[in-house]
């Protein structure tokens, strides 16, 4: 099996920041099957060390990836992709999808479109 750490990828010199960097390419190896689902991500450290960053980035972008349900946290056994074969689209995932899209589609950077969505969730 491939080291999750060699697929994912890390331009410092990229506009967009690198929580985002990591969510995205997670989400494309998830998506694309090159991260097969159960497969264990490294521990939130060993990512930032192996790819040079500080741990709150990883671990933001794993928080990321969590809610979108790409992933998910099980305790100290770790992280692990999500299999989403079982119950097809959920509707929630569709309409995040939707929203991303709205988003991007407005020139809104993904920074923003969070804060924007988790005040709209605040605001009930």
């Amino acid at each position: 099996m491939t080291d999750p750490v060699t697929l994912i990828d890390v331009d410092p010199a990229s506009s967009v920041a690198p929580y985002e960097q990591v969510r995205a390419s997670v989400t494309s190896l998830v998506r694309s099957g090159r991260l097969a689902p159960h497969t264990r991500l490294p521990a939130v450290r060993r990512l930032a060390v192996d790819l040079g960053l500080a741990a709150n980035t990883v671990a933001r972008a794993y928080r990321e990836l969590e809610a979108a349900g790409v992933v998910e946290t099980r305790g100290r056994l770790g992280t692990f992709v999500v299999d989403a074969s079982g119950g097809g689209r959920d509707e929630a995932r569709e309409a995040a999808q939707e929203y991303a899209a709205r988003m991007r589609s407005l020139g809104v950077s993904p920074e923003r479109a969070v804060d924007l969505a988790r005040a709209a969730l605040a605001d009930g």
